[in-house]
């Protein structure tokens, strides 16, 4: 049986051109990698796993666009959700700096979902 997913929930997720969108602009490796940040702390089998990391998560209705993704390592992306060694406010500091290299009138406030401004797209 399929399940319907609400507009919230479907405005979180990744599309696959949103994904596809990410893979071509991070050219299919980890940003984190590439900026060689703490390699130390992860191995070769999380770095081969690749994932695409919300900036802003979907817990705090983060939306699946480019603007709020980007390709993270399981190495990378654990070490930020977990915040396990203290280096989750740091590593979003790095992403946004990474978004906003990538995107000029990138807007941290225009990446979370309002249910207001959906009901106002579909209305007109």
């Amino acid at each position: 049986m399929k399940t319907h997913k609400s507009r919230q929930a479907q405005a979180r997720e990744f599309s696959p051109e949103a994904r596809e969108e990410i893979w071509i602009r991070d050219k299919g490796k980890c940003i984190f990698c590439e900026m060689g940040y703490h390699k130390e702390d992860t191995d070769a089998f999380g770095r081969a796993i690749l994932q695409i990391m919300h900036y802003i998560p979907r817990s705090h209705n983060g939306l699946g666009i480019p603007e709020n993704g980007a390709l993270g390592c399981q190495c990378h992306h654990e070490m930020m959700d977990n915040g396990n060694r203290g280096r989750r406010k740091e590593m979003l500091g790095l992403f946004r700096n990474y978004l906003i290299g990538h995107y000029k009138d990138w807007d941290e406030s225009k990446l979370t979902y309002d249910k207001w401004k959906a009901f106002e797209k579909e209305t007109q």
